[in-house]
């Protein structure tokens, strides 16, 4: 059997699509960011929780506070990047479900009162959206670089409020000269599924 998806979005999206570490300077858009959005806010989350939330960094002075609190391997290709992205969980997410799980909006406060079920939902449902962002930047015909050697208490800090916690930073453009690494290995089938 052979996926619906045209091959060449296949690998768009998958088999020819990389981190990449360096970018040309050609800018990412508004008009692109909301392409990437409109896009991938479709993707499922348990009671459409949607706790994914963005923190665009365009300006110099915020470049360079950010750079900051890079790892040291990370700063050159987030100080280069057209367009960075702190991708950050909304520990407060239920205070939206009235209005994104309206046929249930007890689910605010049935399931969502205490903070750490919060927290732990939103975590993992802001990174499951995180993956389909990274999806998205491709869609978009740029390259995502996404990254967790940073300091997360210091970027929670120097961007963020105690209501969010950070997931990861995104490098967003077009790829420049020698962006890719080479591709690594990945697992068969067999070393991934097992069949009960």
């Amino acid at each position: 059997m052979s996926l619906v998806l045209d091959p060449a979005a296949q690998d768009l999206l998958f088999r020819e699509a990389r981190t990449a570490n360096t970018f040309t300077d050609e800018p990412v858009t508004e008009e692109q960011v909301q392409a990437i959005y409109d896009l991938v806010k479709f993707g499922p989350t348990a009671f459409n929780q949607s706790p994914l939330r963005i923190t665009l960094v365009r300006s110099p002075e915020a470049r360079e506070r950010l750079v900051q609190h890079m790892a040291e391997g990370n700063r050159p290709k987030t100080a280069t990047a057209p367009l960075v992205a702190i991708l950050s969980a909304d520990n407060e997410f239920h205070e939206e479900l009235p209005q994104l799980f309206p046929h249930f909006p007890q689910a605010k406060d049935a399931f969502f009162s205490e903070r750490p079920a919060r927290e732990q939902a939103a975590h993992l449902n802001a990174t499951l959206q995180a993956g389909y962002f990274i999806v998205g930047v491709r869609a978009a015909g740029l390259a995502a670089g996404p990254m967790t050697g940073f300091d997360f208490a210091g970027v929670q800090k120097e961007f963020l409020d105690d209501d969010h916690t950070p997931l990861m930073i995104v490098n967003i453009g077009k790829p420049g000269e020698d962006a890719w690494f080479p591709r690594s290995p990945r697992l068969s089938l067999d070393e991934v599924i097992t069949t009960v």
